[in-house]
C-alpha cells in the first residue's frame, strides 16, 4: 500500500480511512507493508510493517511543514537556508525514488495505491515491475477545488494514475461519475466501495464533558439550537453558503447557534462574513479540534451540516450519526448515496437548507424521527465488508495478470 498519512500523524480522513481498510485486510489474511513520506512511530499499528520513503518529519509530508507555518519561521528567520526546506514535489521524488529501490529487492502480489500523491510511484511498479496496481480515489482536484479546474499538474497525475492502474477503487457513485465523465475513464474499470465508520471511534470510551463547551452547554439549555460543521476551511466544502443559509436561518429564529470546527484559508473570510451578515454573536469558530473536543462538539450538536460542494464520501457525517445528530447534507456528498435518514439539498440551495434547519429546529417530532432512524443506517457497511471488496478485487488482478 501506498499512502501519504497514517494515524496519529494524520492531518484529515484520509489517514483514518487507511488505517481501517488495511487492519480489516489484516483480519482477513493480507500482509500489508505500508509506505508513508515521512519516519514517525504509530503506536496503533501492530497489523502491517509501516515502512518510511524519507527521514522527515510528518509535518513536512507536504512539503514546507505547511501544517506548522511557526516552525518553519523558526527556520527561515533570521537565517534562510533554503536547502533545509523541501517542496512537496521533492517530497514525493524521494518517495518514487524509495519505491524503486524497495521494488529491486521485493516483489508484492499487487500495489494499492491511495489518491494522486502517490499515483505516480503506483504507475513505476506497474510499468517498471510489471504489477497489478489498484488506484483508489478518495478525492479527486475537481473535488478539492469546488468542481473548478484546479491544478493541472494533479490533474495529469490523476489522468496518468487511473489509465495505467488495472482496477479503480471510488469512494462513491459520484466519484465514479467524475472520474468517468473528467477523465474518460470506462466504467466498467470502477468499483465503488464506500467507506464505514472508524472501528475504534465506535468502540473507544468516550464520556462528554459539559464543561469543555460551558457556554455552548448553557445556550442550549436556555433552549437554542446547536448547529455544527466540521471540516477544512476551503472551497470544496462550501462555507460560505452555509453561513448565508445560516442568516436566513436566524433571522426566523434567533435561537440558532453555529459551530464552525475547523480552519484554513477561508477562515478570515468566514468571520468577516459573519460581521458582514450581523450574526456574528449567533457563530463560533472552535478552530482546529481533534479527539475529545470534537466528540464534545458533535454531542452538543443537535444538528450537523455538510455544506460540501463536492464531497466524494464525507466521514465526519457519520461520527455526527454515531453521537445523535440529524443529518443535513448536500446530495453533492457521497454519504447521502448510503444515508436515506437525513434532509437533502443542492449546495447553491442556501434558502433550502436554511429551511430544513428551521424545520428541525421547529419540529420537536421530525428531530426525533431523524435522530433515531440515522442510528439504524450509519453502520451498515462495515470495515470487513470493505476489505472483503478489496480483497476480490485484488484477486481479480492477480489472476488476469498470471493469465497473460
Amino acid at each position: 500500500m501506498l499512502g501519504w498519512e497514517l494515524p496519529p500523524h494524520n492531518s484529515g480522513g484520509l489517514g483514518v480511512a487507511c488505517f481501517n481498510m488495511a487492519k480489516a485486510l489484516a483480519r482477513q489474511g493480507v500482509n500489508i507493508e505500508f509506505v508513508v513520506p515521512y519516519e514517525a512511530e504509530h503506536p496503533d499499528i501492530d497489523f502491517m510493517k509501516v515502512l518510511p520513503a524519507t527521514h522527515l518529519d510528518p509535518i513536512f509530508r507536504y512539503g514546507g511543514g505547511s501544517y506548522a507555518s511557526l516552525q518553519i519561521f523558526e527556520e527561515i528567520i533570521p537565517t534562510v537556508d533554503k536547502k533545509t526546506l523541501i517542496s512537496m514535489r521533492e517530497v514525493q521524488k524521494e518517495y518514487c525514488k524509495y519505491i524503486k529501490d524497495y521494488l529491486k529487492h521485493h516483489h508484492p502480489d499487487a500495489v494499492h495505491a491511495h489518491d494522486w500523491l502517490t499515483y505516480e510511484a503506483g504507475v513505476i511498479a506497474k510499468k517498471d515491475y510489471n504489477i497489478p496496481l489498484v488506484a483508489h480515489v478518495h478525492a479527486t482536484e475537481f473535488d478539492r477545488a469546488g468542481m473548478h479546474t484546479g491544478n493541472p499538474l494533479i490533474h495529469e497525475i490523476e489522468y496518468e494514475g487511473l489509465m495505467m492502474a488495472d482496477r479503480i477503487i471510488a469512494v462513491s457513485e459520484a466519484t465514479k461519475r467524475i472520474i468517468h465523465d473528467k477523465y474518460r475513464i470506462p466504467l466498467s474499470k470502477i468499483d465503488v466501495v464506500y467507506n464505514s465508520l472508524d472501528e475504534n471511534y465506535d468502540k473507544k470510551e468516550y464520556h462528554f464533558d459539559e464543561k469543555t463547551y460551558r457556554y455552548v452547554e448553557s445556550l442550549k439549555q436556555s433552549g437554542h439550537t446547536i448547529v455544527s460543521t466540521v471540516g477544512r476551511f476551503t472551497i470544496q466544502k462550501g462555507l460560505p453558503n452555509l453561513m448565508r443559509a445560516a442568516a436566513l436561518a436566524i433571522s426566523k429564529n434567533p435561537k440558532l447557534i453555529f459551530i464552525f470546527a475547523g480552519d484554513g484559508e477561508e477562515r478570515n473570510e468566514l468571520i468577516s462574513l459573519a460581521a458582514e451578515l450581523g450574526i456574528a454573536k449567533n457563530v463560533i469558530f472552535t478552530g482546529f479540534i481533534r479527539g475529545k473536543r470534537l466528540r464534545d462538539i458533535y454531542t452538543l450538536a443537535d444538528i450537523f451540516v455538510m455544506s460540501s460542494v463536492s464531497e466524494p464520501f464525507g466521514l465526519t457525517a457519520l461520527e455526527a450519526a454515531h453521537h445523535g445528530d440529524v443529518l443535513i447534507l448536500t446530495n453533492q456528498s457521497g454519504v447521502s448515496e448510503i444515508i436515506w435518514s437525513a434532509l437533502k439539498y443542492d449546495f447553491w440551495d442556501k434558502q433550502k437548507l436554511a429551511d430544513e434547519i428551521l424545520a428541525v429546529a421547529n419540529n420537536p417530532a421530525l428531530k426525533e424521527s431523524l435522530q433515531e432512524n440515522v442510528q439504524n443506517e450509519y453502520r451498515k457497511i462495515s470495515w470487513n465488508q470493505v476489505a472483503k471488496k478489496c480483497m476480490k478485487i485484488y484477486n481479480r488482478i492477480i489472476k488476469h495478470k498470471r493469465n497473460r
